[in-house]
């Protein structure tokens, strides 16, 4: 009898694992997933002014190819519980949908995988291909929601430091607009986080010749950043984007000029870009703007967050492949939307995210229709079968 991807998906749903709270889910697949042959290993990783996080890695196979499936149990908060049509641990459907925090991002996602997965199996005697050959793994993490610092990367290093390494990965995040199947995310910009600061020097508004006001120049900085784009777009990316998020002078007193003025921003950038080329071309814009009269700093937050992009090819040609197959559609191959751990991924094997209809995640009532559970199942095991062939 087939895996159900709904009742997987509905268990994951119960287990209450806000980021970054493991919550039972981790506990929930390692049964699941060691009744069908996989060793699993559960790994907490640390980071000082971080908190502790349990991740976990699951592989059935010695050899290659090795196809992984990765993702997160973690998810954000449910916000106020009465303004959900069914509660948001419940895992109940309605109405052909199924309701519950994580249903699109990524529990669901994950459930449809691990149904694959077991399905496959059965095929093949247990084993990934049935010559024996060939290994499937999970690479789940607990902190996506979170700042992802004890997740995925540390996971990824800590397989690496055991020897083994991936051929291909398939990242469940939701990556659909509006239909299943019109949508694979085969790269993903750059993220910059960072503060300017302009020191001046502190002093009474009454006499403005005893100070120098760190807002004047903060401004000027500001304006000079923002004025020229960083660049035109390229042939797989939209136009790299600077935005200013917050001003703070931390002032709680209206006749004190501050000597201190800071302002955050993030950069989405595409691949004219890296990271260290980036924060050159912003100081040398800043110093031109400055001066002789501004004292301004960056600072940047640390950030593996680089742009990454798939080559088209066998791999995304048999990933499409099965997708028109079940849901008749050829998807866009996009590189839009926000930073996922396709990031951390992408420096150690080719990834591609493929998940469900992203409408509802993060939302009240955030729900997926029962049908896009059993046609993404479909889709991960017509990948798997051509992946093993």
């Amino acid at each position: 009898m087939p895996a159900d991807p709904v009742a997987i998906t509905a268990d994951l749903i119960r287990c209450p694992s806000v980021t970054p709270a493991e919550g039972g889910a981790l506990t929930f697949l390692e049964k699941t997933l060691k009744a069908a042959g996989f060793t699993v290993h559960r790994k907490v990783f640390h980071e000082p002014g971080a908190e502790d996080v349990e991740n976990l890695y699951a592989r059935i196979g010695t050899n290659g190819p090795h196809l992984t499936f990765a993702g997160h149990t973690d998810v954000v908060p449910p916000g106020e519980e009465t303004a959900w049509t069914l509660p948001p641990f419940s895992g109940e459907v309605k109405g052909g949908e199924l309701y519950g925090r994580g249903a699109v991002d990524m529990k669901g996602g994950i459930g449809c995988a691990v149904a694959a997965a077991l399905d496959h199996l059965a095929g093949n005697g247990g084993k990934p291909q049935k010559d024996g050959k060939g290994s499937i793994s999970f690479l789940i993490t607990g902190d996506e929601e979170s700042i992802a610092v004890n997740g995925t990367p540390k996971l990824l290093s800590w397989v690496a430091e055991m020897g083994e390494t991936f051929d291909h990965c398939i990242l469940g995040e939701p990556s659909n607009v509006n239909e299943l199947g019109d949508t694979i995310k085969i790269g993903r910009r750059g993220s910059l986080n960072g503060h300017l600061i302009v020191r001046g020097r502190q002093g009474h508004v009454a006499y403005p010749h005893r100070a120098v006001n760190p807002i004047r120049g903060l401004v000027r900085l500001i304006e000079a950043l923002q004025g020229e784009p960083l660049d035109t777009g390229s042939e797989l990316f939209p136009p790299s984007h600077l935005e200013f998020t917050s001003v703070d002078v931390g002032n709680k007193t209206v006749n004190l000029i501050p000597g201190e003025a800071r302002a955050r921003f993030n950069i989405r950038f595409n691949d004219r870009h890296t990271l260290d080329g980036l924060k050159e071309l912003l100081h040398a814009r800043a110093k031109k703007a400055a001066g002789a009269e501004v004292n301004f700093e960056f600072m940047f937050e640390p950030s593996n967050a680089g742009v990454f992009v798939v080559k088209q090819g066998p791999f995304t040609d048999m990933v499409v492949g099965a997708i028109s197959e079940v849901t008749g559609r050829k998807p866009d191959l996009s590189t839009s939307g926000g930073t996922s751990d396709a990031r951390f991924i992408a420096a150690y094997c080719p990834v591609v995210e493929f998940g469900l209809v992203g409408q509802t995640m993060h939302q009240v009532d955030e729900r997926v229709p029962v049908k896009d559970l059993t046609a993404l199942t479909g889709i991960y095991r017509r990948i798997l079968g051509a992946y093993f062939k």
